[in-house]
């Protein structure tokens, strides 16, 4: 008698050809949130040194309290010669709003004084460079090189986890493997847009407690609707 050969479990529909729902979900989201990363982007910024200070800011913080200490912070100190020479004080005082800002602080001031020693005064423009200046993640440095430099970026925040979590384009918890796995999915033309408007589905359809999954304009694509 010839021994039976158990079958492996048929996926669901929405589960099959990650890449297939990758990309329609791509183009829904293209239709809903149009525009460039640097359309995108909700921090009001006027050069690559002012959306990196930003970025450092807006963490614990939402990008509309940024965006009000912005303007004062760069009125006092307008270029990254004159931020890394700033008094300690006075810029935890600027930047309280935001939060965490005697942590934030010491950051700004080693980022600003290392682009000013190390670049002449002018934001890096590669992964490895950004990374490597104090306080700069790989989430700070794709912000920058996809929305100032429209360069190959993919920033992976908590909305970003959430999303790819839930619609099933990773299986991982950790935000390198999150950018590997959604980066393979996508063209490298398309990862700065492809995070920012995962994030903004995230703050406005998929929030993180209760998604509005009756509102959703990718629910046929998410093998999680309807499951919180």
């Amino acid at each position: 008698m010839v021994p039976s050969v158990r079958q492996p479990k048929s996926p669901g529909p929405a589960r099959r050809r990650p890449l297939a729902r990758a990309r329609k979900i791509a183009d829904r989201l293209a239709l809903i949130y149009p525009g460039t990363a640097t359309e995108l982007c909700a921090l009001v910024h006027r050069n690559p040194f002012e959306l990196l200070i930003a970025t450092i800011l807006s963490a614990q913080c939402t990008d509309e309290r940024v965006n009000m200490v912005m303007p004062g912070l760069f009125l006092r100190y307008p270029t990254p010669k004159d931020l890394a020479g700033a008094d300690r004080t006075e810029l935890e005082n600027l930047i309280r709003p935001t939060g965490f800002f005697r942590s934030k602080a010491p950051h700004i001031l080693g980022v600003s004084e290392a682009i000013v020693m190390r670049h002449d005064g002018e934001v890096p423009r590669t992964m490895e460079e950004l990374t490597a200046l104090p306080g700069v993640g790989r989430k700070t440095a794709n912000v920058v090189l996809s929305v100032a430099f429209s360069l190959p970026g993919l920033p992976v925040d908590t909305h970003v986890i959430r999303l790819s979590q839930r619609l099933k384009l990773t299986e991982s918890a950790d935000p390198v493997k999150i950018e590997q796995d959604l980066c393979a999915l996508f063209p490298a033309s398309q990862w700065g847009e492809i995070s920012l408007r995962l994030i903004l589905h995230g703050r406005k359809v998929c929030v993180a407690r209760r998604p509005r999954c009756e509102l959703c304009e990718i629910a046929e694509w998410c093998p999680s609707r309807g499951k919180f």
